[in-house]
């Protein structure tokens, strides 16, 4: 905030803010938020403005455009976004085709929002997942703590599943990869209890050290990876890929 204040006090607002008429005869601020504030900061009284007629649906695919452009968004930030993208153009799509299905327009709405971002469609859908998970496994993600793969397969548990799997993490450290793939088959469990999960989650630790390794050796590593990546960095970064490809493969 403090650099885009100095920004302003020497060059202006240099993008003009986007608004659009209310029904009491003021204007709603659609994107440029950030600007404002800073140029109020930076003591400017006036800055450019375009104005334009939209609806909601359009007002919220044109906020959350501005907002992931951002240079840095947080991934909780992106998946409420992209989810907020998602629901307006699901909306739109239903009033305005009504010869597409509900999933035929998901999908059609999905493959929109990822060409924007340059994502795929699987991986919209993805980040979306995030927006199921409870607060703090979702702070987790933010922090870097947790892989956004493994926040995703965490996001299918129920909110009270989550809350013991958060509890487990902090007083055990992180989960492994293996084990959440092992937990898969209780996602519709309403039986489980905390006790239960924490002996599937020793029992399934137990299984996957007997496991044979597969070891990249680091000349491979640096073929892909500059050499100022940490080890944590490199595995989310393997895992979400691995992710991505196995999704691929499913949808084939």
């Amino acid at each position: 905030m403090e650099e885009l204040v100095e920004s302003i006090k020497l060059n202006g607002v240099l993008t003009p803010v986007l608004l659009r008429p209310d029904d009491e005869g003021t204007y709603e601020m659609i994107s440029g938020h950030r600007r404002l504030r800073a140029a109020k900061k930076a003591g400017l009284r006036k800055i450019p403005a375009i104005i334009k007629e939209m609806t909601d649906d359009e007002a919220t695919i044109a906020m959350v455009d501005s907002n992931v452009q951002r240079e840095e968004i947080l991934p909780s930030e992106k998946a409420f976004s992209l989810k907020m993208k998602m629901d307006a153009l699901n909306h739109r799509g239903s009033r305005s085709d009504l010869t597409l299905s509900l999933e035929e327009t998901k999908f059609h709405s999905a493959e929109e929002v990822g060409k924007a971002e340059g994502i795929g469609r699987a991986q919209v859908h993805r980040y979306i997942r995030l927006t199921e998970l409870t607060p703090k496994l979702l702070s987790l993600v933010d922090d870097k703590r947790l892989a956004l793969a493994m926040g995703v397969e965490f996001s299918y548990f129920n909110k009270n599943v989550q809350q013991w799997l958060h509890e487990y993490i902090k007083e055990n450290g992180m989960i492994k990869q293996e084990q959440v793939m092992e937990l898969r088959q209780y996602r519709e469990d309403n039986e489980m209890t905390q006790q239960r999960l924490i002996d599937l989650l020793i029992q399934t630790k137990s299984t996957t050290l007997k496991r044979k390794k597969i070891i990249i050796t680091e000349k491979i590593l640096k073929r892909y990876f500059p050499a100022y990546y940490s080890q944590t960095e490199i595995e989310n970064i393997v895992v979400e890929l691995l992710e991505q490809w196995k999704s691929e493969q499913e949808e084939e």
